[in-house]
């Protein structure tokens, strides 16, 4: 038998985060995304690699720029 698709549910499944933090970026830009989220890598100076480098190590950022990124996909991403 084949075996059963583990992550069917999970919409984060494949997406690095990388790819969530450039799109993210690509929609609102680093000054709104800064008032989304509160995180001082987005307001000052901010990069893709500083801010993923922050985002691994810390937990509470990565499942807010989760959330964000689900909220994202499922109300303001335009196809």
């Amino acid at each position: 038998m084949s075996e059963p698709r583990k992550q069917a549910n999970n919409p984060l499944h494949g997406i690095t985060l990388e790819r969530m933090l450039t799109e993210l970026v690509e929609a609102y830009g680093w000054d709104d995304l800064s008032f989304r989220i509160r995180i001082n890598c987005f307001a000052k100076d901010p990069s893709v690699k500083s801010s993923l480098k922050f985002l691994r190590r810390t937990g509470w950022a990565r499942k807010k720029v989760e959330e964000l990124y689900l909220y994202y996909l499922e109300f303001d991403k335009k196809d």
